[in-house]
């Protein structure tokens, strides 16, 4: 061997190299004892030897680099395995009877004249994994607190219904109402974990694929936030997400596991159910997911514990001395694996141990069917509750448990391991016949053969239910279980609001900062004040919050280890362990992850919180879209600002960066309350009825999207006859024209309306035009009422007609209706069937760009000579002008030139 004088240093995993050698003979005597143990025992000695000593070095806190991988077996070795507590032979049963009744209810669904899918295989693998947590770790709510929260694989759930009609939690008429949630109502099961639809059940929406991870690491960051600000005491809590190793490619899944890490998550495990295969085919045919996810979540900072072999394999890994069989282990790729899974035993001996005289030695003595039988980590109880608890014990890191099984097991030759089980939703008469046998349940053939199968029930009285029972009493409560425990809070009064009503007197100011003046007003109330969570990607300077750094800081469990560069100034960056602020980083998806945590804790540990979730417009419907439609499944409240809203706001940002699409966006959310307020004091009223809808008696499961501008502009004080009702409705009558003759009506929403108010005045100075304008608070909205409205006179024609609200308050308005915004036509096109006369729309359709916002609004022909345009345009339609006019007012204002636009106001990046 050569010696290591001879050879260049080779530096992995960041040892020093510029580290100078104080003892280079001790040096020497350590590698020619490692080159002895190479040419003596042979190079699997030696890295025994060398892990070994890596141990020792890691129990000594001796600072050695972390292995991204390690071997494929168990990371908790066999004489390290805690005693089990459970009664294994019951809890078998239970699993048994389990295992049965969700595939039946999935095969029962399939019948002719319902056919509505489900999902066998996923439960199937996973089995094992819940059984053992719901017997021995899943805490429930009867406590008083929010126990642990527990997220589900979606794709697991009738597995979840299986157990809790064993338990009495529903019927088998419910089990039958599987995916016919209207049709079988009120016995009807959604067909994933929803707690909208099913309330009083689930907790956390997962079936959309890689939310389910990045939810339950905020989850847990939300219960240590909770407790270091004394709000709720969540020091019990364990979050828990079950997950599917092909859903680990999300990049939701894995984007933001160094948070945990990083704030020492101790109070998170996830459960990566490793069974090798996607919904088409392997999820590594040629590779070994095991070992990539042990790299990425060991270099991201956690724990790794893999649950990889079963009882069976400890034998043979115990004669295991020259690495023969770890060996073959850590080659053989996944893809192979699966077909194993498929195979004979008598395939297995040849291909697996056959190409090796120690391998074959070891299993000389086994059958066929001992080898066949050779099983998978995941399916072994004791195994399980090891690396369970193993993950509950660990201190200072959150915890991933790689556990190996196979999708279907159990399910028999033509379930399992087959690229298509993911698909395969009936079982025929053999497929159920095979399956009882392996499940050893007293079910006839009879029961089999004659037309639907049967659920199987122990018998209340039966020694497994009342273990199930016992268990779940000890744990405190039955899993999964949803309860709102919160009360309806006191909510400010009318002087907190005075303020931003008054208006901004001479000073220009966007609406994006009256709310931050606003919300700085009822972070001062003694009763909510310390509720609000507010939440920015990196971009609170942007919207004027770094007024709060101060007084609420940030938070930070380790607080603030260092001089901040700008801790002299008075708006200094700080950060505390009771921080109010989180400041997730560009993350919108970490962001809206911690808005759906703050916004659902009423129920998760009935306490309310009111998050305040800030960014720019274009990053949310449109990055994170699919997280609101979370957020509405998990029933969470709170205010969503989209800001620096608009199309032509923003302009010098360019086309990604333009936002004339996210109140469409939000249109298609039925739990999002959308407003798109012009002014500081139409944003006072709609945050006042916002908490008391949300946060009030009665409260709603809803959200409020608003979208606030970064243009500086007069903010006028409210006027003395507001119309309350039109604002929150969504349309009021704003300022009525004064002189002309010929009537016409401005409706203009958000930044448009000084446009509008603009447009008014050229109309009746330049074109004899008495235009009234009305503030479009919510196109939405508006548009929501009249739907209802239509519904109810569709399905109730002998009852009083309904008329939408946008009708009665536009009858006896004359004149064209021209609207306006700085969005796409299609936002006010909305509510187009239900205007009262004649509609035009003008709308920044198209990609945004970069320019003035003059010539950005001149393009789009939404400015206020364009707003002239459209009134005169109508007019000359409806004869009421001459036809000439319109062409008269695109030669005057030089509408066809960009250039000659104004350029506008600028500033106001907040």
């Amino acid at each position: 061997m050569a010696s290591g004088s001879d050879r260049t240093p080779i530096i992995i995993g960041g040892l020093p190299s510029q580290v100078p050698d104080f003892d280079p003979e001790e040096t020497a005597e350590w590698l020619e004892s490692l080159d002895a143990a190479v040419d003596e025992r042979g190079r699997e000695r030696a890295r025994y030897l060398m892990l070994r000593l890596i141990e020792r070095a890691r129990e000594q806190r001796v600072a050695v680099p972390e292995m991204r991988s390690t071997d494929y077996v168990n990371t908790i070795a066999t004489a390290a395995e805690p005693y089990f507590p459970g009664n294994e032979e019951i809890e078998r049963k239970v699993l048994n009877a389990t295992r049965w009744n969700a595939a039946v209810m999935v095969s029962r669904a399939q019948r002719p004249g319902i056919g509505v899918g489900g999902h066998i295989a996923t439960f199937a693998s996973s089995a094992s994994l819940y059984d053992v947590g719901f017997n021995h770790f899943f805490r429930g709510k009867d406590g008083g607190d929010g126990g642990d929260q527990v997220f589900f694989q979606g794709h697991a759930s009738p597995g979840i219904y299986a157990r809790a009609f064993l338990l009495d939690r529903l019927t088998e008429q419910n089990l039958d109402g599987f995916r016919q949630e209207k049709s079988k109502a009120p016995h009807g099961l959604s067909s994933y974990p929803h707690p909208r639809s099913m309330p009083d059940f689930w907790e956390f929406p997962t079936v959309s694929m890689g939310l389910g991870p990045i939810g339950a690491i905020f989850q847990a960051r939300m219960n240590r936030y909770m407790e270091a600000r004394g709000i709720a005491d969540t020091s019990a809590s364990h979050v828990w997400a079950f997950l599917g190793d092909g859903e680990m490619d999300e990049p939701e899944s894995l984007g933001q596991l160094t948070i945990a890490a990083r704030e020492n998550l101790d109070n998170l495990t996830f459960v990566v159910n490793c069974n090798l295969q996607r919904l088409d085919g392997p999820v590594r045919g040629n590779g070994k997911v095991i070992q990539e996810l042990e790299s990425v979540f060991r270099g991201a900072g956690w724990n790794v514990i893999k649950l990889i072999w079963d009882r069976s394999w400890d034998p043979l890994l115990a004669q295991d001395r020259d690495g023969a069989l770890v060996n073959k282990l850590n080659a053989t790729p996944d893809g192979q694996f699966q077909t194993y899974a498929t195979e004979t035993g008598e395939y297995i001996r040849d291909h697996f141990f056959g190409g090796d005289r120690r391998l074959r030695s070891m299993v000389e003595n086994m059958t066929d069917e001992q080898i066949l039988h050779l099983g998978r980590g995941g399916h072994d109880h004791r195994k399980v509750y090891a690396a369970y608890k193993a993950a509950k014990e660990h201190k200072g890191q959150p915890t991933v448990i790689l556990a190996q099984t196979v999708k279907g097991w159990t399910l028999g030759p033509n379930f399992e391991g087959r690229n298509a089980t993911h698909q395969m939703k009936k079982l025929t008469v053999e497929d159920l016949k095979r399956f009882r046998d392996r499940l050893r349940l007293p079910i006839p053939d009879k029961a089999l053969e004659d037309g639907v199968p049967p659920y199987y029930h122990p018998g209340r009285d039966s020694d497994e239910i009342q273990y199930m029972h016992d268990r779940r009493q000890e744990l405190g409560g039955y899993v999964p279980t949803r309860v709102d425990r919160s009360k309806p809070l006191t909510l400010p009064g009318e002087k907190t609001y005075a303020a931003i009503r008054k208006g901004s007197g001479s000073q220009q100011i966007a609406t994006t900062m009256a709310f931050v003046r606003l919300l700085k007003d009822l972070m001062r109330d003694k009763e909510i004040g310390k509720r609000f969570v507010l939440i920015a990607p990196d971009e609170y300077r942007t919207f004027g919050m770094d007024s709060f750094f101060p007084s609420a800081k940030i938070y930070n469990p380790l607080g603030q280890t260092y001089e901040s560069v700008d801790r002299e100034l008075l708006l200094a960056y700080r950060e505390s362990p009771q921080g109010q602020m989180l400041h997730d980083g560009i993350s919108e998806a970490g962001c809206t992850a911690s808005l759906i945590a703050a916004g659902s804790a009423h129920a998760t540990h009935g306490e309310p919180l009111i998050p305040i979730y800030v960014f720019y417009s274009m990053f949310g419907f449109q990055r994170t879209g699919d997280q609101f439609w979370q957020m509405a499944d998990q029933l969470a409240r709170g205010f969503v600002l989209g800001a620096t809203a608009g199309r032509t706001t923003l302009t010098g940002e360019g086309l990604q960066h333009a936002d004339g699409h996210s109140q469409l966006l939000a249109s298609t959310n039925p739990a999002c309350v959308a407003y798109d307020p012009a002014f500081g004091f139409e944003i006072a009223h709609i945050v006042k009825d916002g908490l008391r809808r949300m946060y009030g008696e009665n409260a709603e499961d809803v959200f409020y999207y608003l979208t606030v501008y970064n243009e500086p502009a007069q903010q006028p004080a409210e006027p003395q006859d507001v119309d309350v009702e039109g604002i929150l409705k969504g349309l009021h009558r704003y300022r009525p024209g004064t002189d002309g003759e010929l009537p016409a009506q401005i409706l203009a929403s958000g930044v448009a309306l000084p446009w509008a108010l603009e447009a008014q005045q050229i109309l009746a100075e330049e074109w004899n035009v008495k235009a009234d304008v009305w503030s479009a608070t919510s196109w939405n909205e508006l548009r929501r009422d009249a739907v209802e409205a239509e519904q109810h006179n569709l399905l109730r024609p002998d009852e009083e007609q309904r008329t939408p609200y946008v009708t009665r308050k536009l009858e006896g308005s004359q004149g064209p209706f021209v609207a306006v915004s700085d969005w796409m036509r299609s936002v006010p096109d909305q509510i187009a069937r239900w205007v009262p006369g004649s509609y035009q729309s003008l709308g920044a359709d198209g990609f945004g760009f970069a320019d003035t916002r003059g010539a950005a609004r001149r393009y789009f022909h939404i400015d206020a000579h364009s707003i002239v345009l459209g009134v005169l345009s109508e007019l000359a339609r409806a004869g009421q002008i001459d036809r000439s006019a319109p062409k008269q007012a695109i030669d005057r204002y030089r509408l066809l030139d960009v250039g000659a636009a104004d350029p506008g106001p600028a500033g106001g990046d907040a």
